[in-house]
């Protein structure tokens, strides 16, 4: 008996040690080729690049993972419970493998099972970081080896950062933080108990506790892990009572532009940055990106915009509906397939379920759900007909004339945009504008750009007007043209004949320019010519200086990169964009110093370190620690004088004369020193305004996107002035107002601002006018370009009776 018994004890320990030896030979087999598990102390995950207005508002976020990453020791101890507690409670104990678990999968495998899961925290970030889903023994044979590994080369806390930085949670975030936002629209540090535990029941499988799709079961499975919380430890019976009894409110985080307004601004940051740095940086970097947006003067500059676009565009009339359906038994749901224009949050789509002739009985889109379903409440809204007058002219494909009731131009299932009214009483009738244009501010000194618009709508239109639309600026250019005679010896006194001129063309005809209007006015100062903007003096004056300095100052300005020196660009034939252009007046708003426009302050890479800024000044004494009664700081500014700083008050104090007495007095009702200048090309098919304070250049041109005249008297002073004022009336508030700096060495003479002449006493027509040292008024009335025209006399001394008589009759100038 009992060499029988050692008999089968010396065949078990063969076997034993054959079965070892096997398994031992296994396992080495599978630890041959491993990945490196050291890679994970250089683990940089994709994260979310972030994009911030100037005072810190979130902008936008880009990601192909949504993912903050946040160290271990900013997360919660709250958030790290829940967590230990729904998948590896004693994560803190063990090895890094769980041997029931393990024993319990190959059990399953042997049965003829799938391989289940039953993993630690460490198994997990193993299998997340180095390994593949598949489900063999073989993987999972790796993942163990690897978690003994990991456990021996890093400590549990880093461990449990890359596991809750790494998992997907559902809704597209990848880790703790991007879900505590994507769900409930807080910072991990806000999560309350039920929320955290909703959370932390999610990584087996996020989809399966969708609350929208099935919420009993997403309940079940937070009110478990509560349970888990509360067994070991972690919070109180009471507090886990009382969290059971809440229910999961979901408030997802919306994706895109975050503020309201902003839509160009930030598509014009994203394609600097992806420029500058490539897409790859742009969504998986996690760059903290700080902007130059001013969020107030932003939602001034759009709605300043939008209103001057759509009241233009109901003065042509109505253009038909946005679409047509048939109303069924659920109107709500035909309509809530259309898209609206989501950035114009205060209209609404509507159709029309009742015309009469005196009112038109609309229903209203529904809202969406959280879950992104429609709403079943359906509102009921009235137009009446004193809401719609503009609409009773017609301007459709079918019918163009004027109607007089309501239910001529709309009719049942008609689907049109509305506005509440003010009161709350009823909606106003809207429709997007076909006319579109652009707005841009920015600070003169710094380039920074503090507001841009760059249409009606980004939903409607995603091209940007304010940077991609190349337009003809029109009179908008000729301060520029004066800048250049300004440096170049002639002074704001300086006087040309306003009159006819041919120019051959070089083709055997002639180019033969006008003013707006066809009037001229004979002599006239360089400031009158501004003033009045009068095409023929300008093309005089580019004549007579030559086009090929107006073209290297407009280069030197930034306008073109390439002008052709023809004289018919001296009125602003070429084309640019609305963004160059208030680079351009900021130049001069500055004092003559180079800029660079900038939408970017600075940019962060995901560990804070600033890898770019758009301030390059250099200080060295602005980092010292301590004052011992040393002199402020001095920025060293490097930056191009472009512009004479006398020049440059010349010209802003002859665009102050623009404002108070030429084609854009409309301004003067800001009541603050103003400068700037109309522009309004050939057939009216574009007009702007550019004009500056002190401290904010803003620029604004209004036109169709396929130039096309917008009609008798639709120039620069009467559409896009008003823009200007609008906004700048917004931008100004509360602020003292500044005026225009005088350089040290100019001279202020009193002159006749229609001859030039020097001047004494007062009168409307008397001015002081800035001279540069050894400059002054002529002693003498020459007129430039005066032996060019026949019959207005002229010569030294006075001026003759025909040059007054034209001078007086004023001009037409180009508005």
């Amino acid at each position: 008996m009992i060499r029988l018994i050692g008999y089968f004890f010396g065949i078990g320990s063969v076997l034993f040690i054959l079965v070892a030896g096997a398994v031992a030979w296994y396992v080495e087999r599978m630890a041959e080729g491993l990945p490196d598990y050291q890679v994970l102390a250089k683990y940089e995950p994709p994260v979310t690049t972030r994009v911030h207005a100037s005072d810190g508002q979130l902008m936008a976020e880009y990601a192909t993972q949504r993912r903050l990453f946040l160290p271990i020791q900013a997360i919660p101890d709250l958030v790290k419970n829940a967590f230990l507690s729904a998948e590896d409670k004693n994560f803190y104990s063990h090895p890094g493998i769980d041997i029931e678990g393990v024993g319990r999968a190959v059990m399953v495998i042997a049965k003829g099972g799938r391989m289940q899961g039953a993993s630690t925290i460490t198994q997990q970030v193993a299998k997340n970081f180095l390994l593949t889903n598949e489900r063999t023994l073989d993987r999972k044979i790796k993942e163990a080896i690897l978690s003994l590994r990991i456990e021996q080369a890093y400590s549990k806390d880093k461990i449990l950062e890359l596991y809750l930085n790494e998992i997907y949670l559902g809704m597209g975030s990848y880790g703790i933080a991007a879900a505590a936002l994507a769900y409930f629209d807080k910072s991990v540090t806000e999560l309350n108990v039920e929320e955290a535990a909703y959370l932390a029941a999610l990584p087996k499988a996020p989809e399966n506790y969708n609350p929208f799709r099935d919420y009993d079961r997403a309940i079940d499975r937070r009110n478990w892990v509560i349970s888990q919380m509360a067994q070991n430890g972690f919070i109180t019976e009471e507090e886990a009572e009382t969290a059971r009894e809440k229910p999961i409110e979901v408030n997802p985080r919306p994706s895109g532009t975050y503020l309201a307004s902003s839509e160009y601004f930030t598509e014009d940051v994203r394609r600097e940055i992806v420029q500058r740095y490539g897409s790859k940086s742009l969504y998986e970097g996690g760059l903290s990106v700080r902007t130059t947006l001013d969020p107030a003067l932003q939602k001034e500059a759009r709605k300043a915009l939008q209103d001057a676009l759509v009241s233009f565009d109901e003065k042509r009339g109505y253009r038909g509906p946005v679409s047509s359906i048939d109303i069924g038994s659920d109107w709500g749901a035909e309509i809530g397939k259309i898209d609206a224009l989501s950035d114009v949050p205060e209209w609404r789509l509507a159709v029309v379920l009742e015309a009469n002739a005196d009112r038109i009985s609309v229903g209203l889109q529904p809202h969406r759900a959280i879950s992104g379903a429609l709403e079943s409440e359906r509102e009921i809204g009235t137009i009446a007909l004193s809401d719609m007058k503009w609409a009773l002219r017609l301007n459709t494909k079918e019918k163009k004339g004027s109607v007089r009731s309501a239910d001529d131009v709309l009719s049942r299932g008609d689907v049109v945009y509305v506005e509440k009214k003010d009161d709350g009483d009823g909606y106003k009738l809207r429709q997007p504008p076909k006319v579109q244009g652009a707005l841009v501010a920015m600070e003169p000194e710094t380039g920074r750009v503090r507001a841009m618009v760059g249409g009606f709508s980004y939903a409607q239109s995603e091209f940007n007007r304010a940077s991609q639309a190349y337009r003809q600026p029109g009179s908008s250019f000729k301060p520029f043209v004066y800048s250049a005679a300004l440096d170049n010896g002639y002074t704001p006194a300086s006087v040309i004949m306003d009159a006819p001129i041919s120019i051959p063309n070089g083709t055997g005809g002639y180019w033969t320019p006008q003013n707006y209007g066809g009037s001229y006015a004979g002599p006239s100062t360089l400031r009158l010519g501004i003033e009045k903007s009068r095409n023929l003096m300008t093309v005089r004056l580019a004549k007579d200086m030559g086009m090929d300095l107006v073209a290297q100052y407009a280069e030197r300005f930034g306008i073109y990169d390439h002008l052709k020196p023809y004289l018919p660009m001296a009125l602003g034939a070429g084309e640019t964009t609305d963004l160059r252009m208030v680079t351009a007046y900021s130049v001069i708003a500055n004092g003559g110093r180079s800029i660079e426009p900038s939408l970017i302050d600075r940019v962060q890479d995901r560990y804070g370190r600033t890898i770019y800024k758009h301030d390059q000044r250099f200080c060295a004494e602005c980092n010292t620690r301590e004052y011992d009664g040393q002199a402020e700081p001095q920025l060293v500014d490097e930056r191009d004088q472009v512009l004479d700083p006398m020049t440059a008050y010349q010209i802003t104090s002859m665009m102050e004369g623009v404002v108070q007495r030429g084609t854009a007095t409309r301004v003067r009702a800001l009541g603050v020193p103003v400068a700037g200048k109309t522009g309004t090309t050939n057939d009216e098919k574009d007009a702007w305004f550019i004009g500056f304070t002190p401290d904010l250049v803003c620029g604004i041109y209004i036109g169709y996107d396929n130039p096309t005249p917008m009609g008798h008297g639709a120039t620069g002073g009467g559409l896009a002035a008003p823009v200007f004022v609008d906004f700048m009336k917004e931008a100004l508030k509360g602020k003292k107002p500044v005026d225009f700096k005088v350089p040290e060495g100019m001279e202020l003479i009193a002159v006749n601002r229609k001859t030039g002449m020097r001047a004494s006493g007062s009168g409307s027509d008397v001015i002081m006018e800035a001279f540069k040292p050894g400059t002054g008024p002529a002693d003498s009335y020459q007129v430039i370009g005066e032996d060019e025209v026949a019959g207005f006399g002229g010569g030294t001394g006075q001026v003759s009776e025909q040059a007054e008589q034209a001078i007086s009759q004023g001009a037409g100038g180009l508005f």
